[in-house]
Formats: C-alpha cells, structure tokens, sequence
C-alpha cells in the first residue's frame, strides 16, 4: 500500500511541476473540432442529442464541432472518455 501511495504522490509532484511548466506532459489529450464531430458521429446520435446527453448546451456542442470553442475541464474528460468507451460511457449517461 506504501508503493501505490509514493507512486501516487511523486504523480503529484510532477503534476504540479507541469502546471508551474516546469515540466512538459507526457501525453496531453487534444480535442480538437474535428474530433468532437467523430466523436458524436461515432455515437449515431444527432447534434441535439448528444448535447442532452452529455449535458451541454445545442450551441456549446455546435461551436466545438466548428472550431469556435475547445472543450475544457470536466467535458473534455468526458468526451474522452466516450471516445476510448462510448457503450459503457454512453450506458452510464443513459441511466
């Protein structure tokens, strides 16, 4: 348990060394607009309801899917998430 936690805290550290950059990340996540649109299109579900489902707005959706707007903190985590999982993600939301 001892490992998992040192582990656990030198991610930590390096995390917070990436946001004062003095690190660079590993590996980011980019979502950009045309990737939103794959990811919807890959779900078979329309602008609207997809919106629904991952609860944001019609416009919102729309400005990501046209490069207007990136998508940030807890949507981008879960259209990432619906990318690497869409029928378990997209199941969960459905609940």
């Amino acid at each position: 348990m001892s490992t998992f936690f040192e582990e656990l805290m030198e991610s930590v550290g390096q995390m917070d060394e990436i946001l004062r950059g003095e690190r660079e990340p590993s590996r980011e996540f980019h979502v950009d607009a045309l990737q939103v649109k794959a990811i919807r299109k890959a779900t078979g579900l329309s602008q609207v309801k997809f919106a629904a489902m991952i609860d944001v707005q019609l416009g919102t959706l729309r400005n990501w899917e046209q490069g207007r707007r990136q998508p940030t903190g807890p949507a981008k985590a879960l259209l990432k998430a619906i990318h690497n999982d869409p029928v378990h993600v997209l199941n969960a939301l459905s609940v």
